[in-house]
């Protein structure tokens, strides 16, 4: 009963990561440069474990209950979203190659971590499908189902940055060539912009 219980958070929280998203574009691309790619999956993995593990608390209300807070969060998560748009198709203008035995120059850790960071913690849909769906979800059973409940959402997170990240190495052949980069960074200055625009018709 535990294990069905474990596996349909898992299945939940595996379907609320994995659409395609400003964060997952961060890190695929991420992940085909090879640049700080554990360090991003970690944070991006343990950011939504924490904020699981608050939802499952019941402070999912508590987050809901609070406009004002939800307005900045939206507003400091569509411009940051619109910048990374416009530095996406300010690359894309003058296209990347990747070259063989390429690392993880490039990109200060600093950058990464702060980016990574940024990405997740600025996003009201992180807190609206984390805290308070996922929330209200574990809140419908008893305790030791809720804790199975909670432990298959994480182990969904776990599982798909880390295989996200570390998969992506994958696609590296074909980004020998300029103009798959191009298109790379064109479709994520448009899931940026898209994100942007739709956090800005939601607070006005």
């Amino acid at each position: 009963m535990l294990i069905l219980t474990a596996l349909k958070g898992f299945g939940l929280g595996a379907g609320l990561i994995i659409a395609i998203g400003a964060q997952n574009a961060y890190v695929l691309r991420q992940g085909i440069l090879g640049q700080h790619v554990f360090i991003i999956c970690t944070i991006c993995a343990v950011s939504d474990m924490a904020l699981i593990a608050i939802g499952a608390m019941g402070l999912g209300t508590v987050i809901a209950n609070q406009p004002m807070l939800a307005d900045i969060a939206t507003w400091g998560g569509a411009i940051f979203l619109l910048w990374l748009s416009f530095q996406s198709f300010r690359n894309a203008a003058k296209p990347h190659v990747l070259k063989e035995g390429e690392g993880a120059a490039g990109l200060t850790l600093k950058a990464a971590v702060t980016t990574t960071l940024a990405l997740t913690f600025l996003n009201p849909h992180v807190y609206l499908d984390t805290v308070v769906l996922i929330g209200t979800i574990v809140g419908q059973y008893a305790f030791e189902q809720r804790i199975a409940f909670t432990i298959g959402a994480m182990t969904a997170s776990i599982v798909w940055f880390y295989s996200l990240g570390y998969g992506a190495r994958l696609l590296r052949p074909l980004f020998a060539k300029p103009t798959t980069w191009r298109w790379l960074d064109i479709i994520i200055g448009c899931i940026m912009a898209a994100i942007a625009i739709s956090l800005i018709k939601h607070v006005l």
